[in-house]
């Protein structure tokens, strides 16, 4: 593998994740831990395929890596790894550090011992999630030190040297990161990796026991600590004041890949600005700051969605009476909402700096593209399991559903998705749901899900006998941010042996009494057992048990098995469209003629659709068909 190959002083290109993963070996990182969520999934996906390719070359790994059952969980691992003064990386996407928030809180309290990074990766303008929350926040309310990096380069210098910071602080370190920093490719330069240390030894600690009088002790030192970290800040590499053109009284705050966007502009534009750039954005530098506001009248600062610096140069000025003009999204500048880009940076700074801006483009034209929303894969089981239900629910029912592919069941003509608040939440507002209303509920979540979040709820609906059906759609792994392992399947992040926790075992260790496990490419017998469940009267729970058709084809070609694909018999076919109109899969489509037909290189050959047609149309393609 190139990232663990080369030697040192060679420059590869690396993903900003792929960056930090190197990093983390480069600093000696001796355990990594991780709940795979886009924007972050490769930094702990990069671990598992160098433990993997490492374990085929009869090498161990020097560090240890897991999938772990939740983010909470992940910090908790790591945090104790830290305990024993081993290097601990823990990464997951920005909503994940709101399930890691109750140890993270606390974890700042009580410190680390070895170096400790937590990557936070936020998503500006919702590519992948449920909101754009900006984790900035989470390093101002729980005081944590935090890095923002511009480029891949400095996501590994930051990752790198990230960990001797925390070791000097004694404080983890959250390394903030954003979509197009983890999934932008640039030039890395490589270093030496240093040495893990396997295995440390807990030293025992009353004050690692964080009750009352314990927390109340360790605030003020806690405190003590950001002090230091304000003054390493001022010092920081990370930190710099870049002027171009002459000096004068103008200056741009801006951080992160804002940065980047802010050079091209000033570049662009031809200003004559300074620029302080800023990746150590909490603590930020004190005495750094105030000296550039004494230098400008007018601060522009640029940062993506909340006014996280625009808010403290604020308060800054005012503490030291100057009166400085500072813009940004408080004067209507700059938006709170989504991601910014080179058009918007250079647009408004054009504006700003009273400038023509080189980027203007001719109108846009009127014709209106169609949408193409994302789909569940052709033979994806969830289609099968949503069909099934479907035909058997009451026109009624509710569906609430959870973070995973099966979210795409939104979508016409399934529209099987009626609330979703975030990970677990399907059965935990089913149960509410059952209060509330008589309409019947039957909820979805994936395997990962359930076991990520989704328990706590079920013991909630098995404990107050709540009128609802529950479904885990159990595919056998965490499809939607890249195929990683959970509890569910039987190896780990590794490639080890893992023990494989059977969705079915737990529900009924949670009190469920009526429990389906289905096939959901058997339609007929997958509807009747929803039947079952929504005539029974208290909480049922249906499992319906089929891999993933992406894997489960590629276990096919790897054993040398054909992939049968299938097509319409023009004869049989009635035009009833069914196939498109209430099973939905993405493989049918009408030719130019109007005639239904299957696309071979989209089917997938799982054959639901033979199940669904009522006219007994479809069937295997023959090679000369």
């Amino acid at each position: 593998m190139q990232i663990i190959d080369e030697k040192s002083n060679k420059t590869i290109l690396l993903l900003g994740n792929e960056a930090i993963t190197r990093g983390a070996i480069e600093a000696g990182v001796d355990v990594a831990t991780t709940y795979p969520g886009t924007p972050s999934s490769e930094i702990a996906d990069t671990f598992s395929a160098i433990a993997r390719y490492l374990k085929s070359q009869n090498q161990t790994p020097s560090f240890y890596f897991e999938y772990s059952t939740n983010e909470k969980v992940s910090l908790e691992v790591a945090a104790a790894a830290s305990f024993c003064n081993l290097r601990s990386l823990t990464c997951m996407k920005h909503v994940g550090l709101n399930v890691a928030s109750d140890a993270f809180m606390t974890y700042l309290y009580v410190g680390c011992k070895g170096g400790h990074i937590i990557v936070s990766a936020d998503d500006p303008a919702c590519h992948s999630s449920q909101n754009e929350q900006d984790n900035r926040y989470f390093a101002l309310f729980g005081s944590a030190p935090m890095l923002e990096p511009t480029t891949p380069q400095e996501a590994k210098e930051m990752t790198r040297l990230g960990f001797d910071l925390s070791e000097q602080l004694r404080l983890p370190i959250l390394l903030r990161t954003t979509t197009r920093l983890n999934h932008a490719r640039g030039p890395v330069k490589l270093l030496k990796p240093k040495q893990s240390k396997g295995k440390g030894f807990f030293e025992k600690d009353p004050d690692l026991v964080t009750v009352p009088s314990v927390a109340r002790k360790q605030h003020p030192i806690l405190l003590e600590k950001m002090e230091k970290a304000a003054a390493l800040s001022d010092v920081s590499p990370f930190n710099e004041i870049i002027t171009h053109g002459k000096k004068n009284r103008m200056g741009i705050v801006t951080s992160g890949v804002s940065f980047n966007y802010v050079t091209e502009a000033v570049k662009d534009l031809g200003i004559e600005a300074s620029i302080l750039k800023l990746g150590m954005t909490h603590p930020l530098p004190p005495q750094m700051c105030k000296r550039f506001i004494e230098t400008c009248d007018t601060l522009v600062v640029v940062e993506e969605l909340e006014p996280f610096l625009e808010n403290q140069f604020k308060a800054m000025a005012h503490d030291m009476g100057s009166s400085v003009k500072i813009l940004g999204k408080s004067t209507g500048h700059f938006s709170r909402l989504s991601e910014y880009n080179p058009d918007i940076v250079t647009g408004t700074l054009a504006k700003i700096f009273k400038k023509k801006n080189p980027l203007v483009v001719p109108a846009a034209t009127t014709v209106k593209l169609p949408r193409r929303p994302p789909a569940l894969c052709p033979g994806c089981p969830h289609r099968a399991t949503y069909y099934a239900a479907k035909r058997v629910a009451p026109e009624t029912t509710v569906y609430p559903t959870d973070i995973g592919c099966y979210t795409l069941g939104k979508e016409p003509p399934l529209e099987m998705a009626d609330l979703l608040l975030c990970m677990g939440s399907n059965a935990g507002t089913a149960c509410g749901l059952a209060v509330a209303t008589d309409q019947k509920i039957i909820s979805f979540m994936g395997d990962s899900t359930f076991f990520h979040s989704g328990i706590p709820p079920v013991v909630n609906a098995a404990h107050h006998n709540h009128d609802v059906v529950i479904t885990v759609l159990d595919n056998r792994t965490t499809a939607m941010t890249g195929h990683q392992p959970h509890p569910g399947t039987d190896t780990d992040g590794m490639g080890n042996k893992a023990k494989r926790i059977l969705v079915e075992d737990v529900v009924k260790g949670c009190g469920i009494e009526h429990i389906e496990v289905v096939n959901p490419n058997v339609i007929r017998k997958t509807s009747e057992a929803f039947k079952r469940a929504l005539d029974f009267k208290g909480p049922s729970v249906v499992v319906s048990k089929a891999p993933c058709i992406l894997l489960e084809n590629r276990d096919k070609r790897r054993q040398g098995k054909k992939i049968h694909t299938f097509m319409v018999d023009q004869i049989k076919c009635e035009g009833c469209d069914i196939c498109i109109n209430e099973f939905g899969c993405p493989a049918f489509y009408h030719d130019e003629k109007d005639l239904v037909q299957i696309n071979e290189t989209l089917c997938n050959g799982c054959g639901n659709c033979v199940q669904v047609c009522p006219a007994h149309a479809i069937k295997v393609r023959k090679e000369e068909e």
